[in-house]
């Protein structure tokens, strides 16, 4: 049995006769045609025949037919990219072949254009023409002879001048076929004889020869393949068929029989053999006997044969417009069709034969989906036999297209967990998987207790991640695998996985804590705001250093001390976190967060007020509760420094009422005193009855608060026991400052029966002593208002009833002499000006006399009373002094045009006290009213006092004429 029927055979092409189209009988026409010569190629095929004529059968299947050669044509080859047509023939009897190349898309009359005509005589030695060969580029073409030589026509083969011809093969042995590849750079040529296989590089400066066998083949026994099959050399002999590449030989199928032709269709290697059945030849032929030949397709590919069928002596095969034509010796044309892809694959499935089935879809470049439905179907038909190994290969194959649920339902029904683990690793590797069936797939492995699986799936260092992280370290962690969860948490820094498992599940909290110090910033932050409560209360020390790390200066542990950035030269950036965002996490551990805040406040002064409050409470607490009295006083000791530690910056505030609460004397009494109230610290002694502090406080702030002496009164005044000493302190300091009008004093004392009149008697005496004295000074004052007081009554009419001469010749201001013209005001009339030149009979000078409301008035100053130059016109008289100044100085140095410069600060200061008596007598009714309706009255008195609205105002002047209000007259005299 012939070894190529191992291949599976099958029916894929379909036949027929072809038929005319105007007749619709089998096509005749090419009955009469004694046929030399066929070949095929763009969209047409052609014929040569025995007298010398081509005839060109189009897809209508009409023929145009030319004259080509006198005698007959003997080979023809088609150009495939270009439509070009070579043929050989001979135009006179004898060994004289021509090579004549048509153009076929330049046609005259219906004969296309003959470009080019050569001899084709090898070393001028004529011998028949073998076989022919030209490489698409058109500048190489080789022709092969009966006498074993090979001619290679270098050049544009269109034309005939510029070609050179070569011998490149000399043999004793005819040439049987020509071949040319492109290989890079290289143009081989492929050269068969019937006793060897050659390769020639031709494009090389010398021609390399390759014998690529020791044995050859007939003539038509070779054919190229296409791109699919590498454009491999084939050659067909007696006991197989043999592939060639320019180095060497290939693979080999063996196809027993004998070999007539060889031809490439589509990946398709056709073969026309010999059969021993014989047909009575045609009539028109001369009655011979027709030898019956088999024409076989092989899938090379796919490895099957797709058609086989017997043919009567067949002339030529031709592969055109997507099908296969074969002339047969009956001189009938039958056309092969290829089935339809889906078509051949239904009738693989019918025969179960999926395998196939696949291996021809990918060969035809089946799409995608197409593929993944066979796989299915493949999948379920081993399903269904009982194969599920084989199933599951053929299920991985669909993932990303078919639902993997799909898959699942089938194996978890069938319980094979096997299979399911297999299908499900491949869903992962394809990155297809969700979270479920990462969940599932660990599932499989825990449930097989398959920990070597589990450890290749997860804990294979350089393996690419293809699952959800997060899903799997659940799974791992709720089945007990712990180490798992754990590598998985590190490897990929699921920070937050991690510590919860060590925290949680294996209770290592120092390795939880080292992986914490190895963190970045910001993640050892979040993570010890989250854990650092149960770590200080599991590894107090450890998490403490590693906070002050925090809150300093932080780095990762394992992070080297200098880095690259110092190594530059550049500056590092310093990461800490907020010291007070961490005080809560000590809430079990006081001794813990005394040391951790005793730290931050060394490193860090500028801390906020929260970390220094904080360190305070907790001192006051530990003397509170500490028993040895050596302990308790180093902590009394570092209390106060806190307090009194300028830099610290706790808040006052919080601080007294945390020394308060836990009675913490020292600590009180310094921040009464520094936040200066005077009042508690005094009430602080009086309250505790301390008779020396309640003195020395108001001998120490009593400059800053003179109440606190007047408190001191009351307070003792209070006292029923003997504080006599006291009282006369507090008296003395009371009469020495005036602090208390003697009424009060009275009054005061009044209430404590052990106030003797003694305690009292020299007080009163240097009060009363000090008040007649007052009162004879206030008469003295008032007697001397009254005089001033007549004196300005007396001025005032003097101005209004009487002239007044200015007779300074100065100004007052710059001192030069005053001249015309001058201006005077007047507070009731305001400033005139006076420019009249000249008397009634004679021109004006000073002193001069000037009418107003026909009073005159005489200006006789000679000198201004600032500059104290003599005065020129035009100056300025005031009435005050009276006053006179040069314009010019007037006008620098007066703030208005109504108020003279020199009397202007002294009447200022008396509106001054004016206004304030004024307001005064507002304020002293409103004090009445408020005194009238407190139940304190002594507390509003005391109030007032310390605003000073009792205090005395004294006027003093040295001139009672320095209290005018000066008017101004301004004359213009030339």
């Amino acid at each position: 049995m012939a070894a190529f029927l191992q291949w599976r055979r099958f029916n894929f092409f379909d036949k027929e006769v072809v038929k005319d189209p105007e007749t619709s009988q089998t096509y005749d026409k090419l009955k009469d045609i004694n046929i030399s010569a066929s070949v095929s190629g763009r969209g047409q095929l052609i014929f040569g025949d025995h007298d010398g004529y081509l005839h060109m059968l189009n897809r209508e299947l009409q023929i145009n037919s030319f004259k080509a050669y006198e005698i007959r044509v003997s080979h023809l080859f088609q150009m495939k990219q270009h439509n070009l047509l070579i043929s050989i023939g001979e135009d006179e009897q004898g060994v004289n072949p021509l090579i004549k190349v048509w153009n076929l898309e330049k046609m005259e009359k219906g004969i296309p254009n003959c470009t080019r005509i050569s001899r084709a005589i090898p070393a001028n030695k004529p011998t028949p023409v073998t076989c022919l060969a030209a490489h698409e580029c058109l500048n190489w073409m080789a022709v092969g002879f009966e006498n074993g030589s090979v001619i290679v026509l270098k050049g544009d083969i269109t034309k005939d001048r510029h070609s050179k011809s070569k011998v490149v093969y000399e043999n004793s042995k005819p040439i049987t076929g020509l071949a040319m590849k492109t290989s890079g750079k290289n143009i081989i040529l492929f050269v068969t004889t019937g006793g060897s296989v050659i390769s020639i590089n031709i494009s090389a400066k010398q021609e390399q020869k390759t014998t690529l066998e020791d044995f050859g083949c007939c003539s038509s026994c070779s054919v190229m393949t296409d791109h699919t099959q590498d454009n491999q050399l084939v050659i067909g002999r007696q006991d197989a068929v043999y592939f060639y590449q320019p180095d060497g030989r290939g693979p080999c199928l063996a196809f027993e029989g004998e070999k007539l032709q060889l031809h490439w269709f589509r990946g398709y290697l056709i073969v026309v053999g010999k059969e021993n059945k014989g047909l009575p030849r045609a009539p028109i032929l001369g009655g011979q006997t027709l030898e019956m030949n088999i024409v076989s397709v092989y899938d090379i590919q796919n490895k099957f044969i797709a058609y086989t069928a017997p043919y009567a002596d067949v002339i030529s095969i031709l592969c055109e417009w997507g099908s296969v034509y074969i002339l047969s010796g009956d001189r009938k044309l039958y056309h092969l069709q290829e089935k339809d892809t889906q078509t051949k694959l239904e009738m693989l499935f019918k025969k179960n034969n999926y395998t196939l089935a696949i291996s021809l879809a990918k060969s035809q470049q089946y799409d995608q989906d197409g593929l993944i439905d066979i796989f299915k179907q493949y999948g379920d038909h081993l399903y269904g036999k009982g194969d599920h190994d084989g199933a599951i290969d053929q299920y991985i194959k669909t993932i990303g297209k078919l639902e993997a649920s799909y898959v699942i339902r089938k194996f978890l029904d069938a319980q094979r967990i096997h299979n399911l683990t297999k299908y499900l690793q491949a869903l992962h590797k394809a990155q297809q998987a969700t979270e479920e069936h990462t969940t599932l797939l660990l599932n499989c492995y825990t449930k097989l207790k398959d920990v070597n699986k589990l450890d290749e799936f997860i804990m294979t260092k350089d393996r690419e991640v293809d699952f959800d992280v997060e899903t799997a370290m659940k799974v791992c962690r709720q089945a007990g695998y712990h180490k798992h969860a754990l590598f998985l948490a590190e490897k990929h820094q699921k920070h937050e996985w991690y510590l919860r498992i060590q925290l949680e599940d294996n209770k290592d909290y120092q390795k939880a804590l080292e992986y914490i110090g190895k963190l970045e910033f910001d993640e050892a932050e979040e993570n010890l705001k989250k854990y650092g409560k149960m770590l200080i209360s599991e590894v107090p020390q450890q998490t403490t250093e590693l906070l002050k790390r925090l809150c300093t200066d932080y780095r990762p542990i394992d992070r080297p001390l200098i880095d690259q950035v110092n190594l530059d030269g550049g500056i590092p950036r310093i990461q800490k976190a907020s010291a007070e965002e961490f005080i809560h996490i000590f809430v079990s551990n006081s001794p813990r967060l005394t040391e951790f805040l005793e730290h931050m406040i060394k490193v860090q002064p500028n801390s906020p007020s929260l970390l220094y409050n904080t360190l305070l409470e907790l001192y006051l607490h530990d003397i509170v509760h500490e028993k040895d009295i050596s302990a308790k006083t180093d902590k009394v000791r570092k209390t106060e420094d806190l307090l009194k530690n300028p830099e610290a910056k706790y808040d006052l505030d919080q601080a007294l009422v945390l020394c308060q609460m836990n009675n913490f004397k020292a600590g009180i009494l310094y921040l009464y005193e520094k936040a200066h109230l005077y009042q508690q610290i005094l009430r602080y002694h009086m309250e505790h009855d301390d008779y020396v502090y309640v003195i020395d406080t108001c001998k120490k702030f009593g400059a800053q608060d003179s109440n606190l002496w007047v408190q001191a009164l009351s307070y003792f005044a209070r006292k029923e026991e003997n504080c006599k000493p006291q009282l006369m302190d507090v008296l003395a300091h009371i009469d020495k400052k005036n602090l208390l009008p003697p009424l009060l004093v009275i009054q005061t004392l009044a209430h404590n029966s052990t106030a003797t009149l003694s305690v009292v008697k020299d007080y009163i005496i240097r009060r009363l002593q000090l008040e007649n004295d007052q009162i004879t000074e206030d008469e003295r004052l008032i007697k001397q208002y009254r005089e001033d007081t007549e004196k300005k009554r007396a001025q005032i009419e003097e101005l209004k009833t009487t002239a007044k001469i200015f007779q300074a010749a100065k100004c007052s201001i710059c001192n030069h002499p005053l001249e015309l013209p001058s201006v005077q005001s007047f507070p009731s009339t305001g400033t005139k000006i006076f420019q009249a030149a000249k008397c009634a009979f004679h021109p004006l000078e000073l002193p001069s006399v000037h009418f107003l409301f026909r009073v005159s008035k005489i200006f006789q100053a000679a000198k201004c009373s600032i500059c104290n130059h003599p005065l020129e016109l035009p100056s300025v008289h005031f009435l005050c002094e009276p006053h006179s100044f040069h314009q010019h100085c007037f006008e620098s140095y007066a703030e208005n045009d109504s108020e003279c410069p020199v009397c202007a600060a002294e009447n200022r200061k008396i509106m001054d006290i004016i206004r304030a008596q004024e307001q005064s007598k507002d304020l002293h009714e409103f004090f009445h009213n408020q005194l009238e309706r407190s139940q304190d009255g002594f507390s509003v008195v005391a109030d007032y006092f310390g605003r000073g609205v009792f205090n005395k105002v004294t006027l003093i002047t040295d001139s009672p004429t320095r209290q005018r209000t000066g008017s101004r007259t301004s004359s213009r005299l030339p």
